[in-house]
């Protein structure tokens, strides 16, 4: 059989889509877990059975074990839950083209260039340990699994570069630059030794000589949600509301950070924010529909802000809707598995490798 067109559900009203999303989800029953990630867009969040972050849902497909994982989130979150997950379950991405901007400025043709170009200066191999963000391709984690090197997330990146430095004295950090010297400054590293690496400027626009005395070499990528919060944002909330909390994401600029009061991924902002007295006041530099959650949540215990005066979504993330989850959910009661994400033989054991390396890093 044929799977059913997507576009039989372009038109559907809300209200028939989160009847037939929930019908759905009873026919499959025990044979389906339905992760959805903290950005995603409310319509998809209130049918999750699990919501978080990326590695955390990953991690909780692989403890689920059932045959079916819809993966509400982008691409590369659903390729790590398909390196985590068993041969015999079929990870899911509702819509395709949900990917995310900032893994896609670091592809593995520039990456591999890059390195062929740092071994012109000094010997890559033994001098150099890659550190991929878990925002990031299969194909680049693999990268970093076959050259000693591993993933972080923004929650253990300090101790995945200490694990590095302990190994050999350099180590190039991508896609995230902000979340790379963030993270090297909270450790001492002066910015002078932190310089970026440019992948569209020869030998990355830097001299032998800065390569030479670089500790961490920055990948010119970013976040386009967290780019867009700004000194000035925080310096407006701090004048309008005396006494505010600043809560900011450290894929946000090194500028924003130094004056945020705190400083964590979204789980850690999420537990913040609703463990804090009631009574006080928050501004919260990340995702706006995580943000809107955590307004609601909070409504008449304490204040919460979005720390951006304009909209600031993922707008990758946000090509998941209604209409996708339904589609992918009615195909798989029908018995047809659509959208099915697996990652390349040749890509698997290097990126499986790398995530495993972070994982015992982060008990050890």
């Amino acid at each position: 059989a044929e799977p059913i067109p997507f576009d039989a559900y372009k038109d559907l009203a809300p209200e028939d889509l989160h009847l037939r999303i929930r019908r759905a989800k009873e026919t499959l029953k025990d044979r389906l877990v339905l992760l959805v990630h903290n950005y995603q867009r409310d319509e998809v969040w209130q049918h999750a059975d699990f919501t978080g972050d990326s590695l955390k849902l990953s991690q909780q497909a692989a403890r689920e074990a059932k045959p079916f994982i819809v993966f509400c989130g982008v691409h590369f979150m659903a390729e790590a839950a398909d390196l985590l997950t068993g041969p015999d379950q079929a990870v899911i991405l509702p819509d395709l083209a949900a990917g995310c901007s900032m893994a896609d400025m670091a592809e593995g043709e520039s990456v591999e260039r890059a390195w062929q170009e740092l071994a012109t200066v000094l010997d890559a191999d033994k001098e150099i340990t890659p550190v991929t963000y878990i925002n990031s391709s299969a194909e680049l984690k693999a990268f970093c699994g076959a050259r000693g090197g591993t993933v972080c997330t923004s929650s253990n990146a300090a101790k995945v570069l200490a694990w590095a430095f302990a190994r050999r004295p350099k180590a190039l950090f991508f896609p995230d630059q902000h979340l790379g010297r963030n993270t090297g400054k909270r450790m001492g590293i002066p910015l002078e030794q932190m310089p970026l690496w440019d992948p569209a400027e020869p030998l990355g626009g830097l001299t032998p000589e800065a390569i030479g005395e670089a500790r961490i070499l920055l990948w010119k990528g970013f976040c386009s949600v967290h780019q867009m919060f700004r000194p000035q944002h925080i310096a407006y909330f701090r004048r309008e509301h005396p006494g505010i909390h600043i809560i900011v994401h450290p894929e946000c600029a090194m500028e924003v950070v130094d004056l945020a009061d705190e400083v964590g991924s979204t789980e850690t902002i999420i537990r913040t924010v609703r463990n804090a007295p009631e009574g006080t006041l928050w501004a919260v530099g990340t995702e706006i529909n995580l943000v809107n959650r955590l307004k609601e949540e909070c409504r008449g215990k304490k204040q919460v802000y979005f720390l951006c005066p304009t909209v600031c979504l993922c707008s990758t993330m946000f090509r998941i809707d209604a209409p996708h989850l339904c589609w992918a959910l009615e195909n798989l009661a029908e018995g047809q598995v659509v959208n099915r994400i697996v990652v390349p033989d040749e890509h698997r054991h290097w990126a499986r490798t790398a995530i495993d390396r972070m994982l015992e890093i982060s008990r050890s």
